[in-house]
């Protein structure tokens, strides 16, 4: 089945420092989930001047302890032993495509743990408001799917729906600070 999540959000302040302030967003006492972001690549495209990166985030694992327990004891009655929700934290990666001249930056970002039993993807793209040239348009849209779980399926996706709505309003909130800390009051229309 899956569920899916969009965001769309406009940051009154211009692209530049929109992209800055995501680049330097976490780790965060805001946000404990995200424990560390490195990255792993970085290359900038002489031609075109689009620089590709790509991060690897570790973040907690949020899943509740009783559904842990439950799916994992689901796991064992189908002769399976698995204990792959136990896991501590989860590894994301993200690879991103800015164009500077363009104004515009691409990001896909998936789950790197529990791929055997989950896909978590999203694909968020900041760019220069149509409305304001010194606005930053947010558009994302997340799915996650769970299969492997039986019954359980509908429960983990209703609670990773919740957890990813609550996770993208809290990191617009987040990005909002960011911004206003370093950047001063939004600019007015």
């Amino acid at each position: 089945m899956g569920v899916t999540v969009d965001v769309h959000q406009v940051y009154k302040y211009p692209f530049e420092q929109v992209v800055a302030s995501f680049l330097r967003k976490y780790p965060n006492p805001m946000d404990k989930n995200v424990i560390s972001v490195k990255i792993m690549e970085e290359k900038r495209d002489e031609s075109t001047g689009i620089i590709y990166r790509k991060r690897i985030a570790v973040c907690q694992n949020v899943v509740p302890e009783i559904l842990r327990k439950s799916l994992s004891t689901l796991v064992i009655l189908c002769w399976k032993k698995v204990s792959i929700l136990k896991v501590p934290n989860i590894q994301l990666e993200e690879e991103s495509w800015l164009n500077p001249r363009e104004r515009n930056m691409a990001i896909r970002s998936h789950c790197l743990t529990w791929t055997q039993y989950a896909s978590m993807k999203e694909e968020s793209v900041f760019r220069e408001s149509m409305e304001n040239p010194n606005w930053t348009e947010f558009i994302q849209r997340g799915r996650i799917s769970i299969t492997g779980a039986g019954f359980l399926n509908c429960i983990l996706e209703t609670f990773a729906s919740t957890f990813l709505r609550q996770g993208a309003q809290k990191g617009i909130r987040i990005m909002e600070m960011l911004l206003k800390e370093q950047c001063g009051a939004p600019l007015a229309e």
